[in-house]
């Protein structure tokens, strides 16, 4: 795997990090977390190499 992959991997993993913790520490607003889980979909997908 060319590192260029990796380094777009890992970047990736990272924004999906952050947005599962900004949704853990989401506890008011509902319509963030779902936000949160809307943006998280596709990211999540691409780690795990569906399309």
């Amino acid at each position: 795997m060319p590192i260029i992959m990796i380094i777009y991997y890992v970047i990736t993993a990272y924004i999906v990090g952050m947005l599962i913790w900004n949704f853990v520490k989401e506890k008011k607003n509902i319509d963030d977390m779902i936000l949160y889980l809307v943006i998280l979909v596709p990211l999540v997908l691409r780690l795990l190499r569906v399309k």
